[in-house]
């Protein structure tokens, strides 16, 4: 039973829409009618409007590509030398926008707190107002996988526009979207995955685009065709490269049971899981990494010093449960629980907590 934080558990209808007679992207009509009803249904799940006006509309795309393809994409698309950049972070995958930007000539600031704490929010005051501040884009986490905190990004948000800094906001989505509540239309860019909470296979990376960031992105001049949002913008004469057709096909039909069960209800189910994970926590003696306030209702990292490897081999081999350990110089001091997509059921989380209740 797979209870990872992405990849999750990919549910049968979605594998049985992967095992169809491959569609040729560039020359079947059919899936470009696949790939536009993906695109109608990522925007429900988003939960924004493509047809705004007063630049408020929202395009959204779907890269060939894992998630972190997502991320890079969007510093590739954006950035340039002498592009200064805000990187808010309190964990690998804020800080690791400061990595692609310093790899794509710009200059990031990175403004950052512990793994274990909350989001700096209060520190972006300074650094917008500073003397030399003159950001051009912000970038934050909205879910930090590693740690399971789900980081007030709204409160970031709220920051920036009280500051009137024309900044372009990227959100990392990934771990979140589908199973939390996302401010999509404060965002410029809010990145997801097929991999996590949508339960689909990986090789799919998603955006929710802004107007403004559009037009930032055709002022550039990217080094990229692949790690590139731009020519995704308008499809209509065909893709940039073959698309990935099973991966296409998959997520939309793991969009289409999502949608069928009703964003609330989702949303809901993934509440109840995490709570019921960290209620069997606190039975055993666990605690987890941060406080139950910040933890995510789609992941629940455990704190179990120095045993996460060794956990997790056992809980593999006795009782065919595999979880996640820690990410970097957390990796074996954390065993994390993926309660989302598919897997955020109440049911599925006693049984994985029963085979750890027995390792234990």
């Amino acid at each position: 039973m797979l209870m990872t934080p992405g990849p999750t558990a990919v549910p049968e209808p979605v594998r049985d829409a992967m095992s169809r007679e491959l569609i040729h992207p560039d020359v079947d009509p059919r899936f470009r009618e696949i790939y536009d009803r993906l695109t109608d249904r990522l925007a429900r799940v988003y939960g924004v409007d493509t047809d705004a006006s007063g630049g408020d509309a929202r395009d959204v795309v779907a890269l060939g590509g894992e998630g972190i393809l997502g991320l890079e994409a969007a510093v590739a698309s954006l950035v340039e030398p002498g592009t200064e950049v805000l990187c808010l972070s309190n964990g690998l995958y804020g800080e690791g926008f400061a990595d692609f930007v310093e790899s794509y000539g710009g200059t990031p600031t990175l403004v950052a707190a512990d793994h274990d704490e909350p989001l700096p929010v209060d520190a972006l005051d300074e650094a917008l107002a500073g003397d030399e501040a003159d950001f051009d884009i912000a970038t934050m986490v909205h879910c930090e996988t590693p740690t399971g905190a789900l980081n007030d990004v709204t409160a970031a948000l709220d920051r920036i526009e009280a500051a009137d800094a024309e900044v372009l906001t990227v959100v990392d989505a990934v771990s979140s979207l589908g199973g939390v509540s996302v401010p999509t239309d404060r965002i410029d860019v809010c990145l997801g995955a097929s991999q996590k909470c949508f339960s689909a296979p990986p090789g799919l990376a998603t955006a929710a685009v802004s107007e403004h960031a559009w037009a930032a992105m055709e002022e550039r001049d990217p080094h990229s065709l692949y790690a590139n949002f731009l020519p995704f913008r308008d499809v209509s004469d065909g893709f940039p490269y073959t698309h990935l057709t099973t991966e296409v096909v998959a997520l939309d039909a793991a969009l289409g049971l999502l949608l069928d069960e009703g964003l609330d209800a989702v949303r809901e189910r993934h509440e109840a899981a995490a709570a019921r994970c960290r209620e069997r926590g606190a039975e055993l003696g666990l605690e987890p990494v941060p406080d139950p306030e910040r933890s995510s209702p789609t992941v629940t990292a455990f704190e179990v010093p120095g045993r996460a490897e060794a956990l997790q081999e056992r809980l593999r081999e006795e009782h065919d449960v595999i979880l996640a350990t820690g990410l970097g110089e957390d990796a074996g001091d954390v065993l994390r629980v993926g309660h989302m997509g598919h897997n955020a059921r109440v049911e599925r989380v006693d049984e994985t907590m029963d085979a750890l209740a027995a390792v234990l």
